[in-house]
């Protein structure tokens, strides 16, 4: 999988992130929220705008594009979280290309987008029982804290 590019996407490529979040077996770690998520094309030019169309430091979205096979195989993002006072990664692998390692290198991508931005330090919120604590932590994460429903990871840059 060394073949894994961040791919800005054009606001006519969003269908990939509505196939991503509608897709049960994609977004089952967000069951305990609601599962997938309705993303209609009527929302795109709003979401776009603040999304990629935005200061980089504050919010940064990228696809992650498998080059060897040309398609997008996921997404990374950051984001600053004004009611906690942190950044905030997230990483989506769609389901049936995980436990390939994309999850790792895109977590690496992200991570470095970050701090080429002036991101420091960078969180994550997951799920309780969500196998990507277990990656997170592999990558140089660590424990913050937790709550009855998640815990929070840390990494500075």
């Amino acid at each position: 999988m060394n073949m894994l590019a961040l791919h800005k996407p054009a606001r006519d490529e969003l269908w990939f992130r509505q196939e991503l979040l509608a897709d049960p077996a994609t977004m089952s770690y967000n069951d305990a929220w609601g599962g997938a998520i309705a993303f209609p094309e009527d929302d795109w030019d709003g979401w776009y705008d603040h999304w990629l169309a935005c200061d980089e430091r504050l919010r940064f979205y990228r696809y992650l594009f498998d080059a060897e096979n040309a398609e997008f195989v996921g997404e990374v993002a950051y984001h600053y979280s004004e009611d906690e006072g942190i950044y905030l990664a997230d990483v989506i692998v769609i389901a049936g290309r995980r436990s390939r390692g994309i999850g790792r290198i895109g977590l690496r991508l992200l991570c470095e987008a970050a701090r080429e931005r002036g991101v420091r330090v960078l969180y994550d919120n997951i799920a309780l029982g969500n196998p990507a604590i277990a990656l997170f932590l592999s990558e140089g994460f660590f424990e913050e804290y937790r709550t009855d429903g998640c815990i929070y990871l840390r990494k500075g840059l």
